[in-house]
C-alpha cells in the first residue's frame, strides 16, 4: 500500500460493494461517458450511509460519513495512458482539502483489482456534456438559468485561484463541460482535479512550467506554446465553456472545426472581432428572444446578452495577460444576470 493510499485509507470502499450497487458495472447505471476515459455510474451504495463526507477535519479515521446513498461513481479504464493512480490521488488529495457549494464532494475511492474508481456526491441533473448539442436537453436551460450555471462556475474557480485556506492557490488544469455536474437544483459543481496544481502562498502571479495536458479545444494558446500554466489558463478554458453554453453547441462540433482545427475559442473570437458573434448564439435562445415566442423572458434580453458575450471573448484572449481574472469574470457575469431579471 502507498503512503498516499494509507493516507486516504479511510475514504476507501470495497470493489464489491461498488459491483453490487451497480450491478457489476451495469450499462443501466450508466450516466456518462468520456471517450476513453472514464464511465460515470449513478447508483444507490447499501455498505454505508452519507454525510459529511471527504474532508478530514474533525473526522475520525475509519468512520464513513453517513445520509444520502445516491451516489456518482467514475470509473477509470486500467492502462489508461493519460490517468493513473497518480492522477487519482491528485484528485483525492484536492477534493479532500476544498470546501466549496460549487465543487464537488468526495464520498471514497477503490483501487482494487486493477479497478480505480472515485465515488463522489450525486449530481441529479447529470453534466453539461448531457445538454450540448442536444435541442431537448437545452431548451430546458433558460438564459437565466444557463447565466446562473456560468456563475456557479466561476465563483468556484474565483475560490480556487485567491480565496484559499493559507493563501495558497490550485489551477484546476482542466475545465470544460465533461467536468461540470448539476445537482437537483441546477447548482453547478465542478470535479475532474486529476491534472490540478497547488501554487503555495504569496504566489498567485507566478507560472508552473510544466508540459502541456488537456483537451485541444479548451487549452490556453499560450501554454500550449509555452508550457507556462497560470491560473489565466483556468480563465481561457472557462470562457469556452461560456461560449459552448451561449452557442449550444460543444467546442469541438464539426461546424466550428470547418472553420478552425482548435474549434469554438479562435471561430467565435473572430466573429465577435467582426460583429456576428450574435449570430452564432443557440437557435433555442434566438427563438426564446424572438417578438413572436410565446414564453416571455426566457430569452435573453440586449445588455445581458452583450455583458455576456464581451466578457467570454475576453477570457478567450490569445495571451494570459490579456485575460481578466477570475473575480472580474464573476462580477460580469452577476451583472449579466441582474440585466436579465431586472
Amino acid at each position: 500500500m502507498s503512503s498516499l493510499e494509507r493516507k486516504f485509507e479511510h475514504l476507501k470502499i470495497r470493489l464489491c460493494d461498488i459491483k453490487l450497487a451497480t450491478n457489476n458495472f451495469s450499462e443501466t447505471y450508466v450516466i456518462a461517458s468520456v471517450d476513453k476515459e472514464c464511465t460515470l455510474y449513478r447508483a444507490e451504495l447499501h455498505s454505508f450511509d452519507i454525510e459529511n463526507p471527504s474532508s478530514e477535519k474533525g473526522k475520525n479515521k475509519g468512520d464513513h460519513p453517513k445520509g444520502h446513498n445516491i451516489v456518482v461513481i467514475k470509473r477509470y479504464p486500467s492502462g489508461n495512458q493519460c490517468f493513473g493512480e497518480e492522477e487519482l490521488f491528485t484528485e483525492i488529495e484536492m477534493l479532500s482539502s476544498v470546501e466549496h457549494p460549487n465543487i464537488v464532494t468526495l464520498i471514497g475511492f477503490c483501487i482494487e483489482d486493477s479497478e480505480m474508481i472515485l465515488i463522489i456526491e450525486n449530481v441529479s441533473n447529470g453534466y453539461l456534456q448531457n445538454y450540448l448539442g442536444n435541442s431537448n436537453n437545452m431548451c430546458i436551460l433558460t438564459w437565466e438559468k444557463r447565466l446562473k450555471i456560468c456563475i456557479d462556475v466561476a465563483n468556484a474557480l474565483e475560490h480556487l485561484h485567491s480565496e484559499m485556506e493559507d493563501q495558497k492557490m490550485i489551477i484546476h488544469h482542466d475545465i470544460c463541460h465533461f467536468n461540470i455536474g448539476l445537482d437537483e437544483n441546477w447548482r453547478a459543481k465542478i470535479d475532474g482535479f486529476w491534472w490540478s496544481v497547488i501554487l503555495p502562498p504569496n504566489q498567485e502571479d507566478e507560472a508552473v512550467y510544466i508540459w502541456w495536458r488537456g483537451r485541444s479545444h479548451y487549452i490556453d494558446p499560450e501554454y500550449l506554446k509555452t508550457n507556462k500554466l497560470k491560473r489565466e489558463s483556468d480563465v481561457y478554458s472557462f470562457g469556452i465553456v461560456l461560449l459552448e453554453i451561449l452557442c449550444g453547441r460543444t467546442a469541438f462540433d464539426p461546424i466550428y472545426l470547418k472553420e478552425s482545427d482548435k474549434g469554438l475559442g479562435p471561430v467565435a473570437r473572430q466573429s465577435f472581432c467582426t460583429g456576428i458573434l450574435e449570430d452564432m448564439i443557440d437557435p433555442i435562445l434566438k427563438e426564446e428572444t424572438s417578438e413572436y415566442s410565446f414564453v416571455l423572458k426566457r430569452g435573453p434580453n440586449k445588455e445581458s446578452l452583450h455583458t455576456f458575450m464581451k466578457i467570454a471573448y475576453q477570457c478567450v484572449a490569445e495571451t494570459q495577460v490579456q485575460r481578466p481574472t477570475m473575480k472580474v469574470v464573476v462580477k460580469e457575469l452577476e451583472k449579466a444576470l441582474s440585466f436579465q431579471v431586472s
